[in-house]
């Protein structure tokens, strides 16, 4: 029996191209970040401490040293459409390489019952950076024409 051969009907798989791959798992990492700050506001005492200056972005050069940290995620949803596909491989390797231990090492630091969903969070993140490396690894070659 023939694989190709699909039955009238059934559904077709689209092949979908690296750099859009790429930079739907860069929106989606992006989200989760988001998604994280934004409920560790729940968390007893965060608001407190944001608005009293006491908390771990408590100076300009470490407020600015996160934005620009997270400034890469984002700016790699865009980078990963614009670039070539050299530097668009490597480039993605080493981003998600790099968001990937970030994000596992906050996973382990953060285990309390309030900062769960955050540990949640930091695996999930995890697997799509994970997925970003591999994809980017596994870009596909161009095919040579006789």
């Amino acid at each position: 029996m023939n694989m190709d051969r699909q039955k009238p009907g059934s559904l077709k798989d689209v092949e979908v191209n690296s750099n859009i791959k790429l930079a739907f798992l860069w929106t989606a990492v992006t989200f989760l970040y988001i998604y994280g700050d934004y409920f560790e506001l729940y968390i007893p005492k965060k608001v407190a401490g944001l608005i009293s200056g006491e908390n771990l972005l408590d100076s300009p050069m470490k407020l600015f040293a996160a934005s620009v940290l997270l400034a890469i995620p984002a700016s790699m949803i865009a980078l990963s459409v614009l670039l070539k596909p050299s530097v668009n491989k490597w480039l993605n390797v080493v981003a998600g390489v790099f968001f990937t231990a970030i994000m596992l090492l906050i996973a382990v630091t953060s285990i309390t019952p309030w900062r769960a969903f955050y540990v949640f969070y930091a695996i999930l993140e995890s697997i799509i950076t994970g997925l970003i490396v591999w994809y980017a690894i596994k870009w596909p070659k161009r095919e040579l024409v006789n």
